[in-house]
């Protein structure tokens, strides 16, 4: 005798939705109390299946308080979210407020007119509250209609202007200036400088030559003697100065830095063996 598996299939699969978990709530009430203190405050209790029929009415001194008790299959526990979803029903905005809820389950979130979206305040209808619940894992979550809030504002003061929306298209073209322009000198200065310090190597040449006894017929027994070393010397001088041209030409300070390096290492390495060699001449009596 054979019999249908299908029956027990779904046997075990109504089972199984049975046994799975769900969020609810328990203990629920809304409150509204006025700032001034005046009189108690006026409380009303709603349920997950069970929202209130009338409105209730939040004015500009008022503060709405929200509570109740989270319970995970019957359980009272925390969940990883909770929070009460305010809906404007004409446009479909929504603003949603956390609840502090604690191990216990027990949650609450108060709720006053400043902080409601301005668009709120326009709506021709009241404003929706929703319960949303839930967390991780297999428990199913419950989103359970609340209660509606009548806003009555302030008629000594004015309505607040709602913000236009946010239209996302084509800006204006933004122009990023991250620096100023660097400031050179003005070329007078720069040609008036140039001409004082060329003046000043004919003045050298002459006390060089005139008055500290340099001879320049010793200049090829020194190129005899060490020629790679006065070369090196003299153009290592020379690219430095090239370097420090182009650094007043407009190169930044860090692309000068490596050459400088490179060229003051060479300087300092060849100097020391060309004056070496000057040296061992001054020291024979030559000049």
């Amino acid at each position: 005798m054979r019999f249908s598996a299908i029956p027990s299939l779904l046997f075990l699969a109504a089972g199984a939705v049975q046994a799975a978990s769900s969020w609810s709530f328990d203990d629920a009430s809304v409150a509204i109390s006025s700032k001034k203190g005046v009189g108690e405050a006026h409380k009303e209790k709603f349920g997950a299946k069970s929202p209130l029929e009338t409105p209730v009415t939040l004015g500009a001194q008022d503060t709405l308080t929200v509570s109740f008790t989270a319970k995970d299959n019957g359980k009272a526990k925390r969940p990883h979210q909770a929070f009460v979803l305010l809906r404007d029903e004409d446009t479909g905005l929504e603003a949603p407020f956390p609840l502090n809820v604690k191990e216990s389950g027990k949650g609450k979130v108060q709720i006053t007119q400043k902080e409601i979206p301005a668009q709120f305040f326009l709506s021709s209808k009241p404003v929706h509250a929703t319960v949303v619940i839930g967390s991780f894992g297999s428990a199913q979550g419950l989103i359970a209609d609340a209660f509606d809030i009548e806003i009555t504002q302030d008629p000594n003061k004015p309505a607040p202007a709602a913000p236009s929306p946010v239209r996302y298209g084509k800006k204006p073209q933004i122009h990023h200036i991250f620096r100023e322009p660097t400031q050179y000198p003005y070329k007078v200065f720069s040609i008036i400088f140039v001409i004082i310090i060329a003046a000043t190597l004919p003045i050298l040449l002459v006390a060089w030559f005139g008055f500290l006894g340099a001879n320049i017929s010793a200049l090829p027994k020194a190129l005899g003697a060490a020629p790679l070393s006065h070369a090196t010397f003299f153009g290592s001088i020379l690219a430095i100065e090239g370097v420090y041209f182009l650094y007043h030409r407009g190169l930044s300070l860090g692309h000068i830095l490596v050459p400088i390096a490179v060229f003051g290492t060479t300087t300092v390495l060849s100097g020391m063996k060309a004056l070496g060699e000057v040296q061992r001449r001054r020291l024979a009596g030559e000049r």
